[in-house]
């Protein structure tokens, strides 16, 4: 995959992940009232987790040539990250 198509992709991935959170929160009224504020807890850890995918993101697109696979990299694991703690959170909800 070239530079462009992965900058394309991670932008579709934040899209995705902002989602996905908006999906969380449109669900928190089913959540039984004992879990809520481990829901919302949880929620707040995957918005810090998209905050750093974002900046990420943004580091990714103004890299310079040299610095491209150690930018690459960092991106897909914070992204990697946010899919971990997805599959966390919707395991125990």
């Amino acid at each position: 995959m070239n530079k462009e198509e992965f900058k394309a992709r991670a932008n579709q991935r934040i899209d995705e992940i902002s989602a996905k959170i908006n999906e969380l929160k449109a669900d928190k009224e089913s959540v039984k009232e004992d879990l809520k504020v481990k829901y919302r807890e949880s929620i707040g850890e995957l918005e810090a987790i998209r905050i750093e995918v974002q900046l990420k993101y943004d580091q990714l697109i103004n890299s310079a040539d040299d610095k491209w696979d150690e930018v690459s990299d960092a991106f897909s694991d914070a992204a990697d990250s946010f899919r971990e703690g997805w599959s966390r959170i919707r395991s125990l909800f």
